[in-house]
């Protein structure tokens, strides 16, 4: 007799084995060596703005000995009211405020436009410049920047915040990670939907495809964010000391003879934190729109 002739009390009599399963509604649950890794992770990841926050708070001569300290000091506040005026960080913040935002605003709407045509709309050649556009991506960015520094000092924008922005109105990364969502996410039939309804094209991009694809114009304008806030290799050649981003400000705490490395890291800290700042504002807006995209695909 095998167990499946066995009734149910009798088959749990023998010691069977049955599967567990979850019951709609419910949840699983970490155990505690999920919590232990995850634990592990945060601390690594946090360790190096802990470092800079220990090293922003002690001085320079501290830094230099061996062991290195620990823990926090008693100069934190002096330190970083030192890189604040050194570095001109009240200026150099509002500029990288406004080009951060200028780049992260134009790169969503056209690599989600772009993103929608390629993925949509069906036009000659498409493909070849579909490729075209990700072959862009190949190109080392150094190799752009003498052309790129004589197109602007033929415009008369040398030292100008337009220099900065101009170069990264749209990314081809942009472009395609907007066109691989927006195959998944948009459904044809709802375009084709509105357009019997009448709609024009700045409508259907206005009430179909910009709804479709917030999930991912939030991680992009993240991801935009980011990179435009510590973008230091353009705006370093593009701008001086007299109109900077916060990065090319930053470059100027270093240039003494003998650098102070406290101040540097208290103006390294002072740049970081709106990036934090945004991201406690925004994390759980921004997780919540990759989940709703992953859902939808």
């Amino acid at each position: 007799m095998t167990t499946s002739d066995l009734t149910l009390p009798q088959a749990e009599k023998r010691g069977s084995r049955r599967p567990r399963v979850l019951g709609a509604g419910k949840q699983l649950h970490a155990g505690p060596v999920t919590y232990v890794i995850l634990t592990l992770f945060a601390l690594i990841s946090l360790a190096p703005l802990v470092w800079t926050a220990i090293a922003a708070s002690r001085t320079d001569s501290r830094l230099a000995q061996a062991p290195p300290p620990l823990w926090f000091g008693g100069n934190l506040f002096k330190n970083l009211e030192t890189a604040w005026e050194e570095a001109s960080l009240g200026t150099a913040m509002f500029n990288t405020a406004f080009v951060a935002s200028a780049i992260t605003v134009s790169t969503v709407v056209f690599s989600t436009l772009a993103g929608f045509a390629f993925a949509k709309l069906r036009f000659r050649f498409s493909s070849a410049l579909l490729l075209l556009t990700i072959g862009t991506m190949m190109i080392p960015p150094q190799l752009a920047v003498v052309p790129l520094y004589l197109w602007m000092s033929d415009l008369g924008w040398s030292n100008q915040l337009q220099t900065v922005i101009l170069p990264t109105l749209c990314t081809a990364f942009g472009t395609f990670f907007m066109r691989q969502y927006l195959v998944q996410a948009l459904p044809t039939e709802l375009i084709e939907a509105a357009r019997v309804d009448g709609a024009s094209s700045l409508r259907v991009v206005w009430h179909v495809v910009f709804p479709a694809a917030r999930p991912a114009m939030a991680v992009l304008g993240l991801l935009t964010f980011v990179f435009a806030w510590n973008d230091f290799l353009w705006p370093i050649i593009a701008l001086n000391q007299q109109n900077p981003t916060v990065q090319v400000a930053l470059n100027s705490l270093g240039t003494g003879y003998v650098p102070d490395q406290a101040v540097i890291m208290a103006g390294a800290l002072l740049g970081t934190l709106p990036l934090l700042i945004a991201f406690l504002l925004f994390g759980k807006q921004i997780v919540g729109g990759i989940m709703q995209g992953a859902i939808k695909g």
